[in-house]
């Protein structure tokens, strides 16, 4: 085997095999419920309520939510049917050496969401620490913070899932014990928060800043539309399940139900925290409304709703991208342990000042590789995958110099006009990324360098689970994977 080849099969970025899915739709769910409890929430919240009502920035948050639950579901097909991780399967659309400029800026805002959300929780822990013991020492918990979520997510995807289970319902509660005082605090002040406005717009400009709510809920979460397939390759799915809604039920259940409903309940407490309080950070609405050991408990919904969020949602798919630009050489834990370094060095406290302009870039730019993921895996692939050869660096992925400049320039198209066109980012590069990939790849890519799927659209040869197949890639010195039989290999 050449090395180059090598270079590609790091254990870590292997298709799961069916039996290794060891998260349900119940695990699923509560990741989301742990996920979505997120500091941009809060803030989304907290700055639409001083121009709409909060009547009208919920139903935004709601909608948004729901859409890019819809494209996330779609592209988390990819790690249900075949196992693969993100970085993998970039691989189809941009080429073994070129899927690692979009997954390398990919796994570095991951790493920069992770520094934010960590700071977060360490201004929250240190709150605690004072009201206990006087310490106070922001810094500290910061680096202790990062090293105890580094150390939880090197354990492993099912620690994950376990420690989902024990934070989801104590957010819930503790949320309602909060979105209950601060409307009674609001309500003591004279403020209605369903019809409270600072500066009430109307017209266009109204339609305007309801928009900026939709999307910048879903810009939150575009990263994880991107990679969502790091995490649903995880998921529990029924073999010879032909049926898309019945393989994905999992996923549809925790990003249409749980992640809606928990982060526009989320949204509507930065937005009441905001009327009562005049400050949607919860740290500082907590600290206004309580004191001694209540405050230290409800300070703990903080470090839970951080900690969940960014192992899941954060250092998983981080740490996956590192580990595929860096070969079996950089095994997972090196890849959690650069998204900590990332995540510290790049001053979260100073990029949250910036945030929703972020979210509106960023979100178009990933968008962008979203409707590329798409037009290449359903609308010209059709869901079949050559996966073997996603694993050669001579194999049909590797295009020109390990580079398919269909997916670069596609990508390049759709993120700017994505970034120029900010207030529909998200649809802009959704829609034009995916349309200039189907037209260059079907039209001009895929005519100059074939791929198997295309010229053979056999189910049998190309789909996973649909067809009862785990995906084996031998390593050096095993035998080829049709060699395999079938007890170890591929599943017929």
């Amino acid at each position: 085997m050449k090395k180059s080849s090598r270079y590609l099969k790091s254990p870590d970025l292997l298709p799961i095999a069916h039996s290794d899915r060891k998260i349900g739709t119940f695990g699923f769910a509560l990741m989301w419920v742990g996920m979505a409890v997120v500091l941009a929430a809060f803030a989304i919240g907290g700055a639409a309520v001083e121009q709409m009502p909060l009547s009208w920035v919920l139903a935004a948050s709601f909608i948004g939510c729901v859409l890019i639950g819809l494209f996330i579901s779609v592209i988390a097909d990819i790690g249900i049917e075949h196992g693969l991780s993100f970085p993998v399967y970039m691989r189809a659309p941009f080429g073994t050496v070129g899927t690692h400029i979009p997954s390398a800026i990919r796994g570095i805002a991951a790493s920069m969401w992770f520094g934010i959300n960590t700071y977060f929780g360490a201004m929250a822990i240190n709150g605690i620490l004072n009201i206990l013991f006087g310490f106070d020492n922001w810094f500290v918990c910061f680096l202790a913070f990062v090293a105890v979520q580094v150390a939880n997510t090197i354990i492993g995807i099912k620690s994950i899932e376990k420690f989902a289970d024990l934070a989801a319902p104590v957010i819930i509660l503790i949320s309602l014990w909060m979105y209950v005082t601060l409307a009674d605090q609001a309500a003591a002040a004279d403020k209605n928060v369903w019809s409270w406005v600072e500066n009430p717009l109307t017209g266009g400009l109204l339609f305007n800043a309801f928009m900026v709510v939709i999307l910048g809920n879903m810009g939150y979460w575009s990263t994880l539309a991107a990679d969502i397939s790091s995490i649903s390759r995880f998921i529990k799915a029924p073999q010879f399940e032909r049926s898309w809604v019945k393989r994905n039920k999992s996923v549809l259940v925790g990003s249409l139900i749980a992640m809606p409903l928990t982060q526009t309940f989320v949204v509507a407490i930065g937005g009441v925290a905001f009327i009562a309080v005049g400050n949607y950070d919860p740290v500082a609405a907590l600290q206004e409304t309580s004191s001694g050991i209540v405050l230290a408990i409800l300070l703990l919904m903080i470090v839970f709703a951080q900690w969940s969020t960014n192992t899941a949602a954060n250092l998983v798919p981080a740490a996956t991208v590192f580990s595929n630009i860096g070969g079996p050489k950089v095994p997972f834990y090196i890849g959690v342990l650069a998204a900590g370094v990332i995540g510290m060095v790049t001053q979260p406290w100073n990029l949250f000042n910036v945030l929703m302009p972020f979210l509106l870039v960023a979100g178009g730019i990933l968008a962008s590789i979203v409707g590329i993921l798409f037009a290449d895996y359903y609308l010209i692939r059709k869901r079949r995958v050559n996966v073997p050869d996603l694993y050669e660096m001579d194999g049909q992925y590797r295009y020109h110099y390990g580079v398919n400049w269909a997916g670069i320039i596609s990508w390049v198209i759709g993120g700017a006009l994505a970034v120029t066109f900010s207030t529909y980012s998200f649809f802009m590069g959704f829609a034009v990324g995916a349309a200039a990939y189907y037209v260059l790849a079907k039209f001009w890519w895929f005519n100059k360098y074939p791929q198997a799927e295309l010229e053979d659209p056999d189910d049998d040869k190309y789909l996973g689970v649909t067809v009862g197949r785990d995906w084996t890639i031998p390593l050096e010195g095993e035998p080829a994977a049709e060699e395999l039989p079938a007890a170890v290999g591929e599943k017929l």
